[in-house]
Order: C-alpha cells, then structure tokens, then sequence
C-alpha cells in the first residue's frame, strides 16, 4: 500500500517543511494547495487559467477547482502523495474523501501538528512579515481553531488522526513524525 498522507496545524506549526522532509525521505508527491495552483496558472492548464482569473479579481479559488486540480495530480502520479494546505474545513474533507473513495487512493494518515500558543505567536513574530503582528496572528489562530476543530473530529472518528508535537528542531519534529506513521 502507498504511503498517503494529509498533514493539520495551525499556522507556524512547521506543516510545509515537515511536509517537504516526509515527501523527501519517503518519495511522495507533495501536494500544497498554493504551490499546485501556482504551478497549473505557469503551466497555462485549461484549470490553470480558470484559476487565474479567480485569483486575479482577489477571490478564493473554488473548492470544485481546488478538487480538480488534485483530481487531476493523482490521475498523473503512481506512488504515495502528501497532502498540506486541503482540506481547510469540514466540507473540502468531505468532498476530498469522495474524491479518495473514487480514485481508491483513501487517505492513510492524518498528521496533527500541535504546538503551544506562546510558541507559535514567537515563529510567527519571527518571521517578520508586515502582516504578522500579534492581534493579527491571534485572530488567525482563532480562524484555525474555527475550521479545524470539526476537521480533527472527523478524521479522529476516522481513526487517522497522528498527533505529535512540534516543538524542537526540524529533525527531531521529524523523527517523532516518522514513529507516529511506520
């Protein structure tokens, strides 16, 4: 069976470099949402396009188009994947889990990164963007929580959900990935 993976956690969590380090060791295709957007808008897709001119009017890209465009990556890749950035709420996980159920490539482990506040209001101040100041920060979190919450129920009654902690250097957060999903 291949390895198929959809990484939780709220922002500055480390997600996307976690993310990176289990599609490095174990050869995944790694499917983040803006990266696979981005990547069909340079490739001048038909999808691609429709994209595009979503994005450039300021608006969100439709659940219906994000879905295509992973429909559209599994189709083209044999082997395991990692899925980071989708589903973000309870209805892209249900309509993804369609999606899965209908390709027979169901979803294997759900990793939930879990970190304190005080120390994900630290990264994220760090990284010094203009937008990330500790109201705003605050309030994303909030956002997060609101989203995630029904998201983590319905893949823990699933029994996917691999809690680990991500405090710690990259390596160490890694390791403790890799024992929770081998």
């Amino acid at each position: 069976m291949s390895d198929r993976f959809l990484f939780l956690g709220p922002p500055g969590a480390g997600k996307g470099t976690q993310a990176q380090v289990l599609a490095a060791d174990r050869g995944l295709l790694h499917l983040s949402t803006g990266e696979l957007l981005r990547a069909e808008v340079q490739a001048g897709t038909e999808l691609g396009a429709e994209a595009q001119s979503v994005m450039a009017r300021g608006e969100l890209v439709s659940d219906a188009l994000v879905l295509a465009i992973v429909r559209a990556r599994l189709l083209s890749h044999d082997g395991g994947w990692l899925l980071d950035g989708f589903p973000r709420n309870l209805a892209q996980a249900e309509a993804l889990s369609q999606l899965l159920q209908e390709l027979n490539q169901p979803i294997e482990h759900v990793v939930l990164l879990q970190l304190d506040d005080g120390i994900l209001l630290q990264r994220l101040l760090s990284r010094g963007r203009d937008d990330d100041n500790e109201a705003v920060i605050r309030n994303r979190l909030e956002v997060y929580r609101e989203q995630t919450e029904p998201l983590i129920a319905f893949y823990r009654q699933l029994g996917l959900i691999r809690e680990v902690e991500a405090e710690g250097d990259v390596q160490a957060v890694a390791g403790r990935i890799s024992s929770v999903v081998s």
